[in-house]
């Protein structure tokens, strides 16, 4: 029986070795291809963004499932949220390769797109403004959402910040965030739809004389 592998794809290094290293103590963190960056590099702070995306879709999937929806489309959100758990994963460690990253590392925005595509084909016309609330579900997925959006600014941040040649192998990674957050929209209207939970915007009615 073979022994698990685990070195990382790229690189041939353990994924993990020691948890306390202190290597960060300085207020800096290490890439893959060796360079260190200070922790508030614009850098750093996308891949946190990107991790803390990953974390809000964690969440989502575990109230989604504490509130389930008798609708047959419902079964496929888990499936379709743990596939973006492991596309930011995959986009977290891209941006973390530094010099060393590859476009084979980025998912596939085809397939998200084509998420989008058949979601939307279910949805009504949207006549309203939407605010986020609900639901516990749904109130999850405007949070996810938003997190996404935040994320997106911060890695166009990095690509305005960079050399052009390093700015072009970032900007696929905020395409795919803004897709995503795409994703959560359409998902978010779906999951109001089954579960009769939409908020929406009140316009302000003007005093009659």
């Amino acid at each position: 029986m073979s022994e698990p592998d685990d070195k990382h794809p790229h690189t041939g290094k353990n994924r993990l070795s020691r948890i306390v290293t202190r290597t960060g103590d300085a207020g800096t963190s290490g890439l893959a291809d060796g360079s260190r960056l200070s922790k508030t590099h614009p850098r750093m702070q996308a891949l946190g963004d990107i991790d803390e995306c990953n974390a809000q879709i964690g969440l989502l999937r575990a109230v989604i499932d504490q509130h389930p929806v008798a609708n047959e489309g419902f079964t496929k959100l888990d499936p379709f949220l743990a596939d973006q758990q492991h596309a930011l994963f995959d986009l977290g460690g891209y941006l973390a390769m530094g010099s060393m990253a590859t476009p084979m590392q980025l998912p596939s925005l085809e397939q998200l797109e084509e998420w989008i595509r058949q979601a939307n084909t279910d949805l009504p016309p949207l006549k309203e403004f939407i605010l986020p609330g609900g639901s516990p579900s749904l109130a999850q997925a405007h949070v996810v959402r938003v997190t996404i959006r935040r994320a997106e600014r911060t890695v166009w941040h990095l690509v305005e910040s960079s050399a052009d040649s390093e700015a072009d192998l970032i900007v696929p990674v905020a395409v795919y965030l803004n897709r995503l957050s795409d994703a959560l929209f359409v998902l978010a209207r779906l999951l109001g739809l089954w579960e009769n939970s939409v908020v929406y915007w009140r316009k302000k009615v003007s005093p009659t004389a």
